[in-house]
C-alpha cells in the first residue's frame, strides 16, 4: 500500500532539491519527507522516505498511476558517488525490510561511498497496489499431493485472481521485469542523478540485468549475488543436481537417500498422518522435491535436509506431516500478485522448457525447484515478455558477482551462463556458501565499499566454515 499521508511533503525539482554537480535535471516529481530509521541497536538514524509516480502499465495510455516508495540513507562521504539502489530478490522481497533486517550493516557501510536507496519494487511493501487474493477453495486432502494436482490448483487460483485484480482496476500486464527496470530509470530521474549503481540478489540480479540492457547509460556499477539470468526463471535440473553433488561433499550419501525416497513415493504416494490421527494426507515425490530445493537454500539448512530425508528413508513421516499440512492444506492459497506475475512474464523459452522436461525425468530436482514455474507458463495471456527478452545480456558495465558453491537456488553453472556476456566482470567464489551471500562473511562489506568506490577488488575466493550435518 502507499505511504501514509505525509504531513510535510517536499516536492523536489531542480530548484527545490539540488542534485549533485553535473546531474541531469529531474524529470520525475519526487516526494520526500524526513524519516527516523530505527537501527538494530535501538538508536535512530536520520533518513528520508520518498515516493515517485509511474504508470502501472506503460503500454496502456489509459493506465492508472501508482506510487513507488523507498528509503534513502544519506552518504557520509564528502563527495558521494552515484546513488546505490538495493534490489531485493524473490520476486516479492522488500528492500526496506532488508534494510531493517540482516543486511542493515551493509546499508550503513555503503553510506561511506554514496547515498543508499532501499527500494520497494512495484507490487511490494509500500509500493504495493494489488489487493491480496485468496483461492475460493482449499486443496482436497483426499487427492494425493503431486505436480498435477498442485499445478491445477495454482493455475485455477491465478486465473481467478487475475479476473479479480482486473475488476479492482489493477493493470495486470504492468507487472513485468521490463516495467520494473523502467521504474529504476524513473527513480534515477527523480533523484536528479546522472547515473545510479545497482546492488541486488537473486531476482534482484535478474532485474539488474534487464536494467543494464534497457538503460545502459544510466547505470555506473553493479554488484550482484546469486545471479539469475534472463532465461533462468526456471533452473535446469541438471544444474541443480550439480549443486547437490557439491553438497554431497559435506553430507555424504544424501543424494542416494533422496533418490530412494523419491522412487518409493512415486511408486505409491506416501501417507502422512497428523498428530492424533485426525487427518491423513498422501503425497508423491513432488512436494518432497520442492522441500529439497528450499531447505538447503543456505548451508545451515543442510542438516535439516539430511534429517528430513533420513527420517523419510526409514519410514518416519510424523515430523513432516504438520509441515505438509501447514504449507499446502491448512489455508487456501493466497496470491499477492507481484511474485506470480513477474515470473510468468519472464517465462521460459520453448527450447529451454523442452530441456527442463528431459532432464527432470532423470534428475534429483525434477521440475519442482522453481514451482509454480514452469507450470504456470502462459497462464496469463499477453503477459509473457517473449524470447527476445530472454536472450542473455552483453554489457561492459563494471559488474561484481558473489557465487556460493553450495547454492541450489541459483547453481554455479547457471550463474556462469548468466554472466558470460559481461566484459568488465569480477567473480568471487564463496566456498561453502549458499544463496544469501551478502551477510555470509564479514569481508563482504569492505569488498562492496571498495567496488562502489572504484577501487580494484582483488579477492577471488572467500571460505566459510562447512556445515556439519551430523551435529
Amino acid at each position: 500500500m502507499p505511504f501514509p499521508t505525509l504531513r510535510s511533503v517536499l516536492l523536489c525539482a531542480l530548484a527545490a532539491c539540488p542534485a549533485a554537480a553535473g546531474a541531469r535535471p529531474a524529470a520525475v516529481p519526487l516526494k520526500l519527507e524526513p524519516y527516523s530509521f530505527r537501527l538494530a541497536d535501538g538508536t535512530d538514524l536520520p533518513a528520508e522516505r520518498g515516493t515517485f509516480s509511474v504508470p502501472e502499465d506503460r503500454n496502456d495510455p489509459g493506465s492508472r498511476r501508482i506510487e513507488i516508495g523507498f528509503l534513502r540513507f544519506r552518504s557520509t562521504a564528502a563527495h558521494p558517488g552515484n546513488p546505490i539502489v538495493y534490489l531485493a530478490g524473490g520476486p516479492g522481497g522488500s528492500g526496506i525490510a532488508a534494510a531493517r533486517e540482516q543486511r542493515q550493516p551493509l546499508f550503513l557501510a555503503l553510506r561511506r561511498v554514496a547515498d543508499v536507496i532501499a527500494l520497494d519494487q512495484r507490487g511490494v511493501g509500500v509500493s504495493n497496489h494489488i489487493p491480496p487474493c485468496t483461492a475460493e477453495r482449499r486443496l482436497d486432502p483426499a487427492v494425493p499431493l503431486g505436480e498435477a494436482s498442485l499445478t491445477a490448483y495454482y493455475r485455477e487460483t491465478l486465473l481467478g485472481c487475475v479476473t479479480r485484480w482486473k475488476a479492482a482496476g489493477v493493470a495486470v500486464n504492468g507487472y513485468t521485469t521490463v516495467q520494473n527496470a523502467d521504474d529504476l530509470e524513473d527513480l534515477r530521474k527523480a533523484l536528479g542523478a546522472r547515473k545510479i549503481d545497482l546492488w541486488g540478489i537473486s531476482y534482484g540480479t535478474h532485474l539488474a540485468f534487464a536494467a543494464m540492457r534497457r538503460h545502459p547509460r544510466s547505470i555506473g556499477r553493479v554488484a550482484l549475488a546469486s545471479a539469475e539470468g534472463m532465461d533462468q526463471t526456471v533452473k535446469l535440473p541438471a544444474h541443480v543436481d550439480a549443486a547437490f553433488a557439491r553438497i554431497e561433499r559435506v553430507a555424504p550419501g544424501i543424494a542416494a537417500t533422496m533418490r530412494r525416497v523419491y522412487g518409493r513415493y512415486d511408486s505409491e504416494p506416501g501417507r502422512f498422518t497428523l498428530p492424533g490421527g485426525k487427518l491423513a494426507l498422501r503425497a508423491d515425490s513432488f512436494p518432497l522435491r520442492m522441500m529439497a530445493g528450499i531447505l538447503p537454500k543456505d548451508p545451515e539448512g543442510i542438516p535439516r535436509l539430511v534429517g528430513a530425508f533420513q527420517a523419510l528413508d526409514s519410514g518416519r513421516t510424523e515430523a513432516l506431516s504438520p509441515l505438509l499440512y501447514g504449507y499446502f492444506f491448512k489455508d487456501p492459497l493466497t496470491m499477492t500478485g507481484m511474485p506470480e506475475l513477474m515470473d510468468v512474464a519472464s517465462g521460459i523459452t520453448a527450447a529451454r522448457l523442452a530441456l527442463v522436461r528431459r532432464q527432470a525425468a532423470v534428475s534429483l530436482a525434477g521440475a519442482a525447484t522453481n514451482f509454480p514455474m514452469p507450470q504456470l507458463r502462459g497462464a496469463v495471456p499477453g503477459l509473457d515478455l517473449g524470447d527476445a527478452y530472454r536472450r542473455e545480456i552483453r554489457s561492459s558495465i563494471p559488474t561484481l558477482l558473489l557465487s556460493g558453491d553450495l547454492d541450489v537456488r541459483t547453481p554455479l553453472e547457471e550463474q556462469a551462463e548468466a554472466t558470460a556476456g559481461l566484459t568488465r566482470f569480477h567473480r568471487i567464489l564463496v566456498r561453502n556458501g549458499g544463496h544469501d551471500l551478502f551477510e555470509a562473511h564479514p569481508a563482504v562489506a569492505g569488498i562492496l565499499v571498495d567496488f562502489f568506490s572504484g577501487r580494484a577488488v582483488r579477492t577471488t575466493e572467500i571460505s566459510l566454515s562447512p556445515p556439519r550435518p551430523g551435529r
